[in-house]
């Protein structure tokens, strides 16, 4: 996140009298005033309540940055590992109420980034004029991180501090301003202006006489996390940015590419390689560096404009150096629109909620409200019902489903972040059954396989349907960097080590920082007795900053000497082992479908006597349902299975260690005895409480 600032008191103070308090009025205020959006151009998703117009016009402003982007590395085309969406609140409110806290308050820049490991999200403030300026610099991170091989800190701060003064509207893009150069002169809410003393901005950092020498910049370590950078005010950041400007300005990133190769691969000294990448000494680089920040006239009159009394106040777009034409507009993109049902929209809100630490139980809790809420469609749902045959389907296969699918989903993946099993098992069989088509939980119920026998050095249970639902999701977003490594832990496990490295090498591909493919092809290699390969790989991971990936490197490479002395396990070649297929959420649909029918039928004929034999399961109690009173459903988890159990009566109910039963029971440990099969997973027959 660019460096943010807590509101002033008085300002916040006036702001949240003006907007009135309580998230949940907020949201039904915003659904009554303007009605929530989905907008899908051709790489982002755009939720916004300002209406059709502003939110094709954020879709088309981030389709051009991402554009511009690809230009400034010349790239033809860029890759996005992960899907990111766009939440745009069309006041202040609603963004005040998501947005990170800093000192207590939240922050004062109208947008932020939140990086994930499963997708990114950008929320912004479109009260405010061009929000989406705000997000640049974290927006080149997010692009850099997927497009360009590891480099130094100077280029990666360089680049977005370069990229982060871009502004652009439909016909012309300006950039190469000074991104920190901010007016004398603010603006409060009641138009009063007042002198200011602001930071020194980056050109006034490097008008003083002292610059770091460039090969002190240039082995600078600088760890650039997106959101806990600090502070841009710095010389590091003026003359990074700077050595940019001049690069780019130069088009040397070609040789910028052979200046890494021979520092990062090959080891080369700084001087040496700046002398072989660019044909000068140090010195003589940076010379032409400064030669080119003195000869930049845009720069000194805009901090000139700057620092008068009479400056515009709040100033946010000073002079650039660049202009050329967009290279997208309004007719250049397919932009769709379509309604988004409140229920939604309130589960995404409070997914961005659940993903910053300080928001994160305001979050759970609404999640956890939509998620046990009955499911009531709004009109445009049903509309939507009437007219979509497979959507019909999917409401009959459970017409009694509760909650909201999106809620479920999002909770299971804060279980699987957690450690919960268990739990994240017990929200996907939720959301599987209300929303068979979402590939998000296919994904999830993936990494949670992974995850599981991460955690006990087991095996990956349901490796067949794993690899299955991992291909669903790579037609559903192709460029999804870590089903492609999800796909070669798989095919690795299942003995496919051909198939595992190809996968391996696309997820690389789609995002070259990620260390974690290269310790899994790694991996890779040595299952297939690929030795050298595999110690390259891990001494290279030796030195990570990763320190948890470094010690993982180091403690594969003390035992590659022994594998390779006395083999593993699996050769290449070994006929891969026959995968046992195993039951997923979407295979239980089917099953519990077929269960209703038959006992409709037998209630309907009078039915046969009940000879089902009983049996015993320990487990933990992760909720109660007792929303068809006097019936309920007690959802039990037990080594990676999750049964829903159902009592016609559970005042009737034998119980064991509890007196009364509760509705309100959660992760308990239990011991049960039930019947299998009938309108659930089966019918309770005795409870015990551990």
């Amino acid at each position: 996140m660019a460096h943010c600032r807590p509101i002033p008191h008085q300002a916040l103070t006036l702001l949240l009298a003006l907007a009135g308090l309580g998230a949940q009025n907020h949201l039904a205020s915003a659904a009554e005033q303007s009605p929530w959006l989905e907008i899908h151009s051709t790489h982002f998703t755009v939720i916004t309540d300002a209406g059709d117009k502003k939110g094709r016009e954020v879709a088309l402003r981030f389709e051009q940055m991402r554009s511009v982007f690809a230009t400034l590395l010349t790239k033809d085309r860029l890759n996005q590992p992960r899907p990111l969406t766009i939440l745009a609140f069309k006041n202040d409110k609603l963004y005040y109420q998501v947005a990170p806290l800093r000192q207590g308050q939240p922050i004062d820049v109208p947008g932020f980034l939140i990086p994930g490991k499963d997708q990114d999200f950008i929320v912004l403030n479109l009260f405010e004029e061009e929000p989406w300026r705000a997000v640049a610099h974290d927006f080149a991170h997010l692009l850099l991180n997927s497009n360009y091989p590891p480099a130094q800190g100077w280029f990666d701060e360089g680049l977005a501090e370069y990229f982060s003064s871009i502004h652009v509207d439909n016909k012309q893009v300006e950039i190469g301003g000074d991104p920190e150069l901010r007016a004398s002169v603010a603006q409060d809410l009641l138009q009063n202006q007042r002198e200011t003393h602001p930071p020194k901005s980056l050109t006034e950092l490097l008008g003083a006489q002292v610059w770091l020498s460039i090969p002190d910049l240039f082995t600078m370590k600088h760890e650039g996390v997106i959101n806990a950078e600090g502070t841009h005010h710095t010389l590091f950041y003026a003359e990074s940015w700077m050595v940019m400007h001049y690069l780019l300005n130069q088009q040397k990133l070609a040789e910028t590419g052979a200046y890494f190769e021979l520092v990062l691969n090959q080891h080369v000294p700084v001087d040496e390689a700046i002398q072989k990448a660019y044909g000068m000494t140090a010195a003589q680089f940076e010379q032409a560096v400064k030669d080119y920040f003195h000869s930049q006239t845009a720069l000194a009159m805009a901090l000139d404009n700057a620092r008068q009394k009479n400056a515009q106040p709040n100033l946010t777009n000073p002079a650039q150096v660049y202009h050329f034409p967009a290279p997208l507009g309004p007719d250049d993109l397919a932009i769709n629109s379509k309604p988004l049902p409140e229920a939604n929209e309130r589960a995404i809100y409070a997914e961005v909620q659940v993903r910053i630490p300080e928001r994160r139980e305001y979050g759970l809790k609404e999640l956890e409200g939509l998620a046990t809420a009955p499911s009531s469609p709004g009109p445009a749902a049903k509309k939507s019902a009437e007219k979509d045959s497979d959507e019909s389907a999917d409401e009959k296969l459970n017409p009694g489903a509760a909650g909201n699918a999106i809620a479920h989903r999002v909770l299971a993946w804060d279980h699987i972040e957690h450690g919960e099993f268990d739990e994240a098992l017990a929200e996907l069989s939720d959301a599987a059954t209300l929303n068979q088509r979402d590939l998000w939980i296919r994904y999830y119920l993936s990494v949670l396989k992974y995850r599981m026998a991460e955690t006990k050095h087991g095996e990956i249970q349901g490796l067949a349907n794993m690899m299955q639902d991992l291909r669903a999701v790579l037609e559903w977003y192709p460029e999804f960097a870590d089903a492609y490594d999800l796909m070669a832990v798989a095919r690795m496990e299942g003995g496919g080590l051909s198939a595992a490295m190809q996968a391996e090498r696309a997820a690389m591909q789609l995002n070259p920082r990620d260390e974690r493919y290269i310790y899994h092809l790694a991996q890779i290699y040595i299952a297939d007795k690929k030795w050298e390969a595999a110690k390259t790989l891990l001494e290279r991971l030796k030195a990570s900053g990763n320190a948890q990936l470094a010690a993982q490197a180091r403690e594969q490479l003390d035992q590659v000497a022994s594998q390779r002395k006395y083999g593993i396990a699996m050769a290449s070649g070994t006929t891969p082992p026959k995968l046992k297929p195993q039951k997923s959420p979407f295979d239980v649909l089917e099953e519990e479908a077929a269960k209703r029918a038959a006992a409709a039928q037998g209630t309907e004929s009078g039915g046969p006597a009940d000879k089902r034999a009983p049996k015993f399961i320990k487990g933990r109690l992760v909720r109660v349902d007792c929303s068809q009173a006097p019936a309920a459903v007690v959802t039990i988890a037990s080594e990676g299975t999750v049964l829903k159990l159902r009592a016609p009566d559970y005042k009737s109910l034998l119980l064991i260690g509890a007196s009364d039963f509760s509705c309100d029971w959660r992760d308990r440990a239990v011991t049960v005895n039930y019947k299998p099969g009938g309108v659930s997973d089966g019918d309770l027959v005795s409870l015990e409480v551990r």
